[in-house]
């Protein structure tokens, strides 16, 4: 009787499962609440890793993907990035009609594979593999099984269960199996918040985990959604075993292994950058002169870390070919310092225009960028090697303000690279402007840009001049048949200052109620849009850097018009910012107008954003605000 029921119970079980998959491939099946502003929707991700020595790993993945729309074609996952020490073994997709109709089989072999990279590149043997389909109709589920072994176990796959915005997940599974004896450290991010219920040690299950709609302001995604990530503490990358224990471990590693032996420079550019830095009386002096000799001799190529390696290539070759990636050009500049007795180290980091820090408490390979920083007495000065016009020092908007791996010979160190300050920050505008009695305007306006402010616009005077002026009649867009006339630079790299000297006229900026005109006085930084509304805000907001606007303008009026009204004076200030203009009468033709605009930087809570907003809407009320003049006869 006992065997009779064993038998019915495995019998049992493929038929169920069958069942179950039979009804993840049919559209009808979504629940509502997944489907509900998603692009696509997470059927099911089975993602088993199991680790069998610290230089091989089995990962296996089963995912079925229903793709809902257009917006959605490329979020199936059917990729694979590969490399001489990656075996794929198994890699297929099939794709079905809304119905769970089979309408298309495409096997390994089949599917597309390019380089992984793009452009000149030194690591041509890395390629990718993925699916290149055009659909006929929506919605078309994908289901895609990879079977992939590696002997490179640097990169411990993680798991995100919600993988970006408008995806809903409506189940996923994650797991670790360690057959190696070698200690596994995993770090899980948000999973409360969400649900996962944790089935075993390295064991994870999510269910039914509703698509996130992006609002403005909002933090880095990493920040409030689950994640886990994992690491080995012994590992292999490109055929070289690590040590990860902690940051100063791993550090240490990435110094003895992968830096190194590659910093040997031709005896002729030894002898070339000592007489360069000869007459240098400090050490920041002779780093300058450094930096530059770098700019002026190299050019950057993009390969990405994780897909080109790790290890820099030779300073050496670098001198040589002229050019290098991120690693590459980082490590021959420290070369070049290291020969005129600089000290310099060499830095893991995320570079990004949003701010993403290394995870200072979960020590792994992470990262996407390399730079180089220099200790001082009280702080350190970090150098961008990839841009042959970027100031010595300068690294906003791009590397500022997060935390980096810097390597020294004994060990990793977690360090917060530079930040920029509110109130450094700053785009001063100034003008002389003198109003027409028809209403027209001419203006010399003068623009100074300071701190993470100079990375914005420091790169005009490289335009075209016809870009040059499209770029100023496209920041003034509100003012009606502008006329961009003269235009002259300077870029102070040494003080951080970018001069702009712009003039302007319009024959119809002011617009005219019978002998009256009505004038904005605020002409060259008006807030034209407040930020969106939202009934039920879901996400905390985050502004990343602060910022600081001063305008002061002097408005020459005709003798033939007269002041009826100006605008009161008017100074808000509140946790996110300032904000206070004023206007009044210098002379008997002229009037002043000051304004200053400030937002902080800061993280807040979602109940907050309201208050932000409304804050916003104030200052865009009164940067529109009016003055009347009118004919005095």
């Amino acid at each position: 009787m006992l065997s009779r029921l064993f038998l019915f119970f495995v019998f049992l079980l493929p038929i169920s499962l069958a069942a179950q998959e039979e009804k993840l491939l049919k559209s009808l099946f979504i629940p509502s609440e997944l489907s509900t502003e998603s692009n696509a929707v997470v059927r099911w991700d089975e993602t088993t890793i199991d680790v069998k020595a610290y230089n091989k790993m089995l990962y296996t993945n089963k995912r079925i993907v229903t793709i809902l729309n257009s917006s959605g074609k490329n979020r199936h996952g059917a990729v694979m990035y590969y490399d001489q020490n990656t075996n794929i073994k198994k890699m297929e997709v099939k794709i079905y009609d809304a119905f769970g109709k089979e309408i298309k089989k495409i096997r390994k072999n089949d599917f597309e594979d390019v380089s992984a990279v793009s452009g000149v590149t030194l690591y041509s043997d890395n390629r990718v593999k993925y699916l290149n389909y055009t659909p006929t109709a929506y919605p078309y589920t994908v289901l895609f099984e990879t079977e992939v072994e590696k002997s490179s176990t640097a990169f411990l796959n993680g798991w995100q269960p919600i993988e970006g915005y408008y995806i809903s997940t409506e189940n996923a599974d994650y797991k670790l199996i360690n057959s190696s004896g070698i200690p596994i450290r995993i770090k899980t991010s948000n999973f409360e918040d969400y649900g996962i219920e944790k089935l075993g040690d390295f064991q994870y299950s999510a269910r039914n985990l509703k698509s996130i709609k992006p609002e403005v302001y909002s933090p880095d995604f990493s920040k409030f959604t689950p994640i886990l990530k994992a690491s080995l503490t012994e590992f292999d990358m490109e055929g070289v075993k690590g040590s990860n224990n902690d940051w100063s471990d791993f550090g240490k590693w990435m110094n003895d292994k992968l830096i190194k032996g590659t910093e040997v420079l031709p005896e002729k550019v030894k002898s070339e950058i000592k007489a360069l830095t000869s007459n240098a009386t400090t050490d920041l002096e002779k780093a300058k002169i450094v930096y530059q000799y770098m700019q002026s001799k190299t050019r950057y190529i993009s390969v990405q870390i994780g897909i080109g390696g790790w290890k820099p290539m030779l300073a050496g070759d670098v001198d040589r070919l002229g050019y290098g990636d991120c690693k590459g050009l980082s490590n021959y500049t420290k070369a070049l310092l290291d020969e005129v007795g600089v000290n310099s180290y060499y830095a893991i980091i995320y570079g990004d225009r949003d701010i993403r820090d290394i995870d200072s408490s979960f020590s792994s390979v992470q990262g996407n960028h390399a730079v180089l920083c220099i200790p001082t007495e009280s702080d350190y000065v970090w150098l961008e090697c990839t841009s042959q016009t970027t100031p010595f020092g300068y690294t906003a908007n791009f590397t500022d303000d997060r935390d980096a791996l810097i390597i020294t010979p004994e060990g990793g160190k977690i360090v917060h690279t530079t930040s920029y300050k509110t109130e450094n920050n700053v785009l001063h505008t100034k003008a002389q402007v003198k109003l027409s009695e028809a209403g027209g305007m001419q203006a010399q306006v003068l623009i100074k840009s300071y701190g993470s402010r100079f990375g914005y616009r420091y790169q005009i005077p490289n335009m075209s001049q016809k870009d040059q002026k499209l770029n100023y009649k496209d920041q003034w867009g509100y003012i009606n048949s502008l006329d961009v006339g003269d235009l002259e630079f300077e870029s102070n790299k040494n003080d951080i200052i970018f001069t702009e000297k712009v003039n302007v006229s319009s024959d119809l900026y002011a617009s005219r109620a019978g002998n009256r005109l009505l004038i904005q006085p605020n002409f060259f930084n008006r807030r034209e849009s407040a930020p969106q509304r939202y009934p039920n805000r879901n996400i905390p907001f985050e502004i990343e850097r602060g910022v600081t606007d001063i305008d002061s303008y002097e408005i020459t009026i005709p003798h033939s018009l007269e002041i009826e009204t100006l605008i009161e004076d008017v100074e808000i200030k509140n946790n996110f910012g300032e904000y206070s203009v004023s206007i009044f009468k210098s002379e008997d033709n002229k009037l002043i107008y000051n304004r200053k605009f400030v937002i902080n930087k800061g993280a807040y809570k979602k109940e907050e954003y309201e208050s932000f907003r409304r804050f916003l809407l104030e200052v865009l009320k009164h940067d529109k605000s009016k003055i009347v003049l009118k004919s005095k006869t």
